[in-house]
């Protein structure tokens, strides 16, 4: 990488620029305050008597980490969770790619000094050290799938010296992109969304084969065969090819102007085709709502139907569905509930209506699905990976499947989750395929690595920002602090008396400060959340 992305601290006897920053007594263990370096805002933290200071941006989406949550050595950004640590500026726990530049410190006569290399001024995040592809290292590594779970995968074996060849395989037009943006702003340029530029593949000897299908995988002579017809060698495969967009099968969802969110190219399609047009969107679930919300003000009209009373319902429960929705309805958006479509009608092969089950018939130039998704399994039938009834493959703590040299992560996998007792989930969180693609890494190369990640993910309604974190299949009660109406809560999801999962709005760095005790293993009673006393939130 560039110099100014290297590691900040070990730059030598460059030109340095050095600010007073605070008296060593300003700070206590376990506090951190953002102070100004000439220019350069930066991340002062002190842990067990020891100052550092680190980059004060999430290298993620540039949230500011003086709001976010420390705890020991790591402090966790409020917006979406990526964790740091506060000494080496290491990204340990997703989203997003880069670590945090690191700056030296000096303690001299109880003042405390920050000094930043001035190549280093003006940048606020870095590239870990990668090794070179040497050719003469015959070892090949092929991913299957262009999410970040393969993205995050390669980046770590270059980290951890893997030499050899490495090959990411996506049916995708384009190197891996940051989906979880496409819901929510469908007309981005795809070079904005790229997660890294095309030279950095280059750079680092990544191999990136878009617009690839493999078709089969043949654990024996290990190696994958492509819809062309050819092989691929591997002598380590990972499978993360995520899901797909669940088709609609009623009578007329072939007709022109029914939509998936997919691709990139999807996503400018829907945006393009909705402009001053009847949009009907079907799912009222997270990518549901999401289109809905962005399509208010562009299209003529946009409906919304749902089969239960309230959007995320079953997910985030009834009082947070029902704020969500009134959201919406205040921009326009007309919702039919408990309802489902029956038929869509057309007219020289595009939609005109969409039928309902009590009746109701909308008119619409665009009907968007965002029903669900299904596994990218296929490919793995004869193959003997282990797939569970719903299609997703089976992996353990270490991201192995069943087949010798086979790992899997993302949202195809289904893995043992820690905060539930290794209780077997599918969780398709941005967040989550990140932290497996790096433990599939790390024990491909003999580092055995179990995956602790804690689940946190977000959605985003017309520019208010839901965060999640926890697993809260199965949940009996909630418990809220704040008031949902008022579109400022904090929700507690309970199972058998103790906090499962908790959900937020303009409340942070709450639901970060809850991911982090869940990852330290604490748990979290019915008892102390209903306590008027919340100091241990530390808000």
């Amino acid at each position: 990488m560039n110099s100014g992305m290297k590691q900040c601290e070990d730059s030598g006897q460059e030109e340095e620029v050095t600010g007073l920053v605070c008296q060593e007594s300003d700070l206590k263990d376990g506090e951190m305050k953002e102070v100004s370096v000439g220019d350069q805002k930066v991340l002062l933290v002190r842990t067990q008597g020891q100052y550092s200071a680190v980059g004060n941006k999430c290298s993620h989406y540039n949230a500011p980490l003086i709001k976010g949550v420390l705890v020991g050595d790591r402090v966790r950004c409020p917006f979406h969770g990526a964790c740091f640590n506060v000494k080496t500026g290491d990204i340990e726990d997703y989203p997003g790619l880069d670590s945090l530049p690191r700056h030296k410190v000096k303690v001299e006569d109880g003042k405390v000094y920050v000094v930043i290399n001035k190549k280093c001024l003006n940048v606020t995040k870095r590239v870990k050290d990668m090794c070179e592809r040497l050719p003469d290292v015959k070892e090949t590594i092929v991913l299957v799938g262009g999410g970040p779970a393969s993205l995050v995968c390669a980046e770590t074996l270059r980290q951890n010296s893997f030499q050899g060849r490495i090959i990411i395989v996506t049916k995708d037009a384009v190197p891996p992109f940051d989906k979880p943006k496409l819901s929510k702003a469908l007309n981005l340029d795809s070079s904005s969304i790229l997660l890294r530029p095309s030279d950095f593949y280059q750079q680092h000897g990544i191999e990136v084969w878009t617009e690839k299908e493999v078709v089969a995988v043949n654990p024996a002579d290990r190696c994958v065969k492509m819809s062309d017809g050819s092989l691929q060698h591997y002598n380590q495969l990972l499978i993360s090819t995520g899901c797909r967009a669940r088709p609609l099968s009623c009578p007329g969802s072939n007709l022109n102007g029914v939509k998936l969110l997919q691709s990139h190219k999807d996503a400018n399609d829907i945006h393009n085709s909705c402009i001053g047009q009847r949009a009907v969107v079907i799912g009222a679930s997270f990518i549901g709502m999401e289109v809905a919300a962005y399509l208010s003000n562009k299209a003529a009209s946009v409906a919304v139907v749902g089969t239960s009373r309230y959007p995320f319902e079953r997910s985030l429960g009834l009082e947070i569905g029902k704020m969500s929705m009134q959201m919406l309805e205040e921009q326009n958006v007309k919702f039919y509930m408990n309802n489902e479509v029956t038929e869509i009608k057309g007219e020289d092969g595009k939609v005109k209506e969409v039928l309902l089950k009590n009746g109701t018939v909308l008119q619409a130039d665009v009907v968007i699905a965002g029903i669900g998704v299904i596994p990218n399994s296929d490919f793995l039938a004869g193959s003997e990976v282990e797939v569970n009834s719903r299609k997703s493959v089976i992996v353990d703590k270490f991201m192995k499947t069943n087949v010798t040299d086979v790992f899997s992560a993302g949202d195809i996998t289904s893995f043992p989750l820690t905060i539930r007792g290794d209780q077997r989930v599918n969780v398709g969180h941005w967040q989550m395929s990140h932290a497996q693609g790096r433990v599939a890494a790390l024990n491909m190369m003999n580092k055995p690595t179990k995956l602790e990640s804690v689940p946190f993910f977000w959605t985003m309604l017309l520019g208010k920002s839901i965060r999640y974190t926890g697993y809260g299949e199965g949940y009996t009660e909630i418990i809220f602090k704040g008031k949902v109406e008022e579109k400022k809560f904090l929700a507690f999801y309970i199972k058998e008396e103790v906090v499962v999962a908790a959900a937020s709005m303009m409340f942070d760095p709450a639901v970060a400060r809850i991911a982090e005790l869940m990852a330290a293993g604490q748990i979290l009673t019915k008892a102390q959340v209903q306590a008027e006393d919340l100091s241990w939130l530390q808000m």
